[in-house]
């Protein structure tokens, strides 16, 4: 994977963009449990109430609260709150706001920040609860007698008159003994516990305390829609960052591959075969593109909601984070032995496309010689085969990757449970909230589903990473027919004189030369031509000439140039290469001709058409040469193909004409006019001819003879039947003494 890293380079720019966003997006979904929470604590069972200061407070609650504060706090709080009677400047201003006022003073809260508000949180609950825990005892009263602290007062009694009175020490004495039961409940607690106290107070200053309520619901329900909705505006754009990213580094992949396969030399397709090399370029490329928009898209996030759930989770539990911890651990040993069971088969899937793609593109190739055979039944079974093998892979890694969801549905049902168990407890007594053991529930589930993508990402990284590695193997091989650091050129008025001095050749991984020591030389406005019995070498040796593959030994010269010291460019564009199989484009009769000299004219294409005998069927088509040929060139005859062949190469007018047994698919009519048309076309040129008739070759200023990669015999037909007799057995197999005269 990492070989690939840098194709990652270009969209550097968008990666950080979605990073950003993801954070971003983190961030939003981490924060709506929290919102949650408030809703439930602050707005459903703290009725609005956000903390234990209120705004507003009666001077003669102000006094009571004050009994049960030490005096750093009252004085804290004091000077935090201003009086308000009917003499001040802005009784009008808050008497609308609080009734009360017209019968009492009251407090109002100084605009101060949240932070000032928090300081002052617990010791005014602490007061406000002390201050209702007196009026709850004197509610209680029993036969008209009140138990406060051990003592028997009459009901009647105003008790907070009687704490004024007490001495300081006793006050202080059972401050802390409230302090310590208060303790126990941990501010958060304290504050909940407080707020119904506020409620009462709002409700006796006249304030609706419904609406407050409603709208704590509301505005915080506001707050997460537009959290939710910038969560969502963020999924959407990393989602199109990550698919640019994603199809960027493929296309990019594709291209780079598809020029080094351009650039291969025939040593190295015998390495990498045609289907291997097909899926490569669009399966296993189509696996990065995968990883790649998965990677962006949860390799960033995963771990932000991980880190970030545990400790929101914390903060809001920390006793029940050993839950946590277990479902963590479970995950873990699932990941790892999905990873374990799974890994090893991702490698096999793609061999095994491999050979599915190399089964099918034989049996749609070779369909006419199926049929002729009637071994349909047996590429069937032979399609079958490799269809199943590959079938059964991926059932069998499908079916490891399909428990992983059941059992991760198990793992959060179970984790669920548990928090509810536990929490229940909690809240029981009174040392949590209902709305954050449901914060805690979801903080769960999102660790819980972090770790899920990111198993995902460990059961798909293999696979690319298979993938990846296939790709590297087509990028990092090297061609062996590379140009030279300083090439030299044939010039615009090359004549196209071959010479091949002591070459010799053998394939790679081969012990023996299939080519040795050939000698010969070959003249414009020449024809040289190969003839010999099958395997003789006649074909590795003109695919010498443009360097389909290199001499391993001696020289081919053009020009008196070694064709190693010219660009690979410079030298096919001096040769004109008529394959042994014709190779047609998808396309049309005249883009297949034109794609020797994309500028060539009408007029040069018709001639090139008819010196290749082609016009003859051309003519019969309405279209001409607008006539579709489809790929492969599978819509034209064996013949037919051929001679679009000779007529592409003749569009190109070379210096050098390379026919690869090219005339074998004619008929003898055509074969002859076809040569007789070539002689007056390539007066001037080079001419090569491998060929197997000797009626083709018998008119050749010269003929070499191959066996096993030797050569046997040179000169003319006439030479070579007085003094070669692998020619004459040849020549004789195929004409009689008085044709061959």
């Amino acid at each position: 994977m990492l070989k690939l890293a840098k194709y990652l380079k270009p969209f550097a720019g968008l990666i950080i963009a979605a990073v950003i966003l993801l954070f971003v997006q983190a961030m939003s979904d981490l924060a709506l449990p929290d919102y949650m929470s408030n809703i439930v604590n602050k707005g459903v069972q703290q009725g609005g109430i956000v903390n234990a200061v209120p705004e507003a407070i009666r001077e003669s609650q102000m006094e009571r609260v004050n009994i049960f504060m030490n005096q750093e706090d009252k004085s804290e709080i004091m000077k935090n709150y201003t009086l308000i009677d009917k003499s001040s400047q802005e009784y009008n201003k808050y008497v609308k706001d609080y009734p009360i006022l017209e019968k009492e003073n009251v407090y109002i809260l100084n605009s101060l920040d949240k932070s000032e508000i928090e300081k002052m949180d617990v010791p005014m609950g602490k007061a406000l609860l002390a201050v209702t825990g007196i009026e709850q005892m004197k509610a209680s009263a029993k036969n008209g007698v009140i138990d406060f602290n051990g003592m028997k007062i009459p009901a009647n009694t105003d008790l907070f008159a009687l704490l004024q009175k007490l001495p300081s020490e006793q006050i202080e004495k059972m401050s802390e003994n409230m302090n310590k039961q208060f303790e126990v409940l941990g501010e958060k607690m304290i504050i909940q516990a407080a707020a119904p106290v506020v409620k009462a107070e709002y409700a006796a200053l006249g304030m609706n305390t419904d609406k407050i309520q409603s709208n704590y619901i509301i505005n915080a329900g506001l707050l997460m829609l537009l959290i939710s909705l910038l969560s969502a505006a963020c999924t959407v754009l990393v989602g199109f960052l990550a698919a640019r990213t994603a199809a960027g580094v493929s296309r990019n992949l594709r291209k780079n591959v598809f020029t080094k396969v351009q650039n291969f030399s025939n040593t190295e397709f015998d390495k990498f075969s045609t289907a291997s090399l097909i899926t490569r370029t669009t399966n296993d490329i189509t696996q990065i593109q995968m990883l790649v928009v998965i990677m962006i898209r949860m390799v960033i996030y995963a771990p932000i909601m991980g880190v970030g759930g545990v400790i929101r989770a914390i903060n809001k539990s920390v006793s029940m984070s050993w839950i946590i911890a277990v479902a963590v651990v479970v995950l873990l040993g699932l990941i790892l032995t999905v990873f374990t069971v799974a890994m090893p088969k991702f490698k096999i899937i793609q061999k095994l496309i491999d050979k599915l793609n190399l089964v099918t593109r034989e049996n749609l190739s070779g369909m006419m010689v199926i049929r002729a055979f009637n071994t349909q039944s047996f590429e069937e079974n032979r399609f079958d085969k490799a269809n199943l093998d590959l079938t059964r892979t991926n059932l069998f890694v499908n079916r490891v990757m399909v428990t992983m969801m059941p059992i991760m549905m198990l793992i959060m049902n179970g984790v669920t449970l548990l928090i509810v168990w536990v929490g229940a407890h909690q809240i029981a007594e009174s040392s949590m909230q209902v709305g954050d053991m449901m914060a805690f529930m979801q903080y769960a589930m999102q660790i819980i589903f972090s770790f899920l993508m990111l198993s995902m990402m460990f059961i798909m990284i293999p696979r690319a990473s298979v993938s990846a590695q296939r790709i590297a193997e087509v990028l990092e091989t090297e061609p062996t027919i590379v140009d030279p650091k300083q090439p030299r050129s044939l010039g615009n008025n090359a004549k196209g004189i071959i010479e091949f001095n002591n070459v010799s050749f053998k394939y790679p991984g081969a012990e023996e030369d299939v080519l040795k020591d050939i000698n010969f030389k070959a003249m414009p406005g020449q024809t040289t031509a190969f003839i010999g019995s099958t395997g003789s070498g006649k074909t590795t040796l003109i695919n010498l000439i443009p360097r389909f593959y290199d001499v391993t030994g001696g020289k081919i010269l053009i020009d008196g140039i070694d064709v190693k010291e010219v660009t690979q460019h410079e030298l096919r564009s001096k040769v004109g290469y008529i394959p042994q199989k014709g190779s047609l484009f998808s396309g049309t009769i005249e883009s297949n001709l034109k794609y020797a000299d994309e500028n060539a004219t009408a007029e040069e294409i018709k001639k090139s058409a008819e010196i290749a005998q082609a016009m003859e069927f051309i003519s019969e088509k309405p279209e001409g040469f607008e006539a579709e040929i489809s790929q492969g060139g599978s819509n034209v005859s064996g013949g037919q193909k051929q001679r679009l062949s000779i007529a592409r190469a003749l569009v190109k007018k070379p210096e050098i004409y390379i026919f690869d047994d090219s005339f074998s698919a004619l008929d003898f009519k055509t074969d002859g006019l076809l040569r007789k048309a070539l002689r007056e076309q390539t007066g001037q040129s080079t001419v090569l001819i491998v060929a197997q008739r000797i009626s083709t070759i018998m008119n050749a200023e010269q003929i070499i003879v191959l066996d096993e990669g030797r050569i046997v015999g040179k000169g003319t037909h006439r030479e070579l039947m007085e003094n070669c007799e692998t020619y004459q057995e040849i020549a004789l197999s195929q004409l009689s003494k008085e044709e061959l005269a």
